[in-house]
């Protein structure tokens, strides 16, 4: 079913402060507990899995299966997105962030409990991956849903800012994730890689109930309640993606996949990088994303307030250009090997890509209509993830061993900043020939600040 012309629809109420408040707030630490989930698996596959789960390799190409095993993380996201997508479009937009909240961080609290390859062979690493799989599945439909949830309730004129809330739960769960593994490493010492990596994965399970607690008590989207009342929602949802907003689709994609590219290889691969090939120690490499992390907090704020006010194209194009900058001084950073060049290179950065990260939420909303919005989002945003992230630290450790050094991987990064201004270019185009109506949730003004980038 298609949407009727623009002017029938009747309006639905405004969403009050203190509900915003809690809506955004649900939207951050949901998306906390996803980022949390993702690192410290991240954060194990560089520091104990190749020797817990993949023993039977040399240590690079343990090294390698585990961030694959990472990786299949991010393959099966796209499938979720596809799942939650059409019942967040269809069924409810609250209910399909309830479930994968709670899918999520069980997966995450399961792995904690898997016996290793030392106990049941090679059972053991198949495990792993088949949680990590599962995982990714839930994973496909919750970060784009709170993007939709969040950008839906707010108001005109602070989209961007409100939206920013969402992508500042990825810092709290940086913050989380790396300060539950820089005390755990303390705390246990050598034990560590015995029994005490378990314990941030274990950790998941009071996270998630924090979570649930708030999300169970939000109000369903307006949009969506406005589709419903006028039976305006789809069969089937994704269909109006490739029918109408394929150009949209594509555009989505790259400029996720740009930002991923790089931001998994910081919070990733560099804590092996910096840690195994360069020789810091775990707390100083865990210690320096913590520090970008907290600023990366600050700054997706700030660049959701310049999103507001100058365009969200113009303001990401900022960081993605970033990306292209530092790509090569920040491994020259690390290689030096000195403790004040490490801090310098990943907490520039977190904070150079916050640019693109902060207005993210309202820029995904704005590419596809409210029909099929959760499908558009859920879709281009985890294929954009599946090309960058879930590939990202498989590809810099195999750049790593071809190059024998880093210069290849700092080609990639670069790469990636231009795919991600290319992904804004399209949408530029296109955004500012798409008639906008009273069925989008952005008007004439902000449609053309999403796209704009002259």
């Amino acid at each position: 079913m298609t949407a009727p012309a623009s002017g029938t629809a009747p309006r639905t109420r405004p969403t009050s402060p203190r509900e915003m408040r809690r809506i955004a707030f649900a939207g951050a630490f949901g998306t906390g507990i996803e980022l949390y989930d993702f690192l410290v698996f991240g954060l194990a596959a560089g520091l104990v899995f190749p020797h817990l789960f993949f023993p039977q390799s040399d240590p690079l190409m343990g090294t390698l299966q585990s961030f694959m095993a990472f990786g299949a993380g991010f393959m099966s996201r796209p499938l979720g997105g596809i799942i939650f997508g059409h019942f967040g479009d269809r069924v409810s937009r609250k209910t399909m962030l309830v479930i994968t909240l709670l899918a999520t961080g069980t997966c995450t609290v399961a792995m904690g409990l898997l016996p290793t390859y030392a106990t049941v062979g090679a059972l053991a690493p198949a495990l792993l991956v088949g949680l990590r799989v599962l995982q990714g599945v839930f994973m496909g439909g919750e970060q784009s849903g709170a993007f939709i949830m969040v950008t839906e309730h707010a108001p005109q004129g602070r989209k961007a800012l409100l939206g920013a809330s969402v992508t500042a739960g990825s810092p709290i769960g940086s913050l989380l994730g790396i300060g539950t593994f820089q005390i755990v490493v303390l705390a246990t010492g050598d034990a560590f890689s015995q029994w005490g990596w378990r314990i941030p994965f274990l950790a998941s399970a009071v996270l998630i109930g924090i979570g649930l607690y708030v999300r169970v008590g939000i109000s369903e989207s307006p949009e969506f309640e406005r589709l419903q009342a006028e039976s305006k929602t789809r069969k089937v949802p994704i269909a109006g993606v490739f029918s109408h907003a394929l150009i949209f689709l594509v555009a989505g994609i790259l400029v996720n996949l740009g930002f991923n590219q790089f931001i998994f290889i910081v919070n990733s691969f560099t804590t092996s990088y910096a840690a195994q090939t360069i020789g810091f120690s775990q707390s100083e490499v865990l210690l320096a994303g913590l520090v970008g992390s907290a600023g990366m907090l600050v700054v997706v704020f700030i660049a959701g307030h310049l999103a507001d006010r100058f365009g969200m194209a113009r303001v990401m194009a900022v960081g993605a250009l970033f990306q292209i900058v530092w790509a090569f001084p920040y491994f020259w950073l690390i290689n030096s090997g000195s403790l004040p060049g490490l801090f310098l290179a990943m907490v520039a950065a977190y904070v150079g890509l916050s640019f693109v990260f902060g207005p993210m939420a309202a820029y995904y909303v704005s590419l596809f209509r409210p029909e099929h919005r959760y499908s558009g989002v859920a879709l281009s945003y985890n294929l954009g993830a599946v090309l960058g992230g879930g590939l990202s630290p498989s590809i810099a450790t195999a750049l790593l061993g071809h190059f024998h050094g880093s210069v290849g991987i700092s080609v990639y990064v670069a790469i990636g900043g231009a795919l991600t201004l290319a992904g804004l270019a399209i949408s530029s185009r296109h955004l500012n020939r798409r008639d906008a109506t009273t069925d989008d949730q952005v008007t004439p003004a902000e449609l053309q600040g999403a796209g704009q980038l002259g």
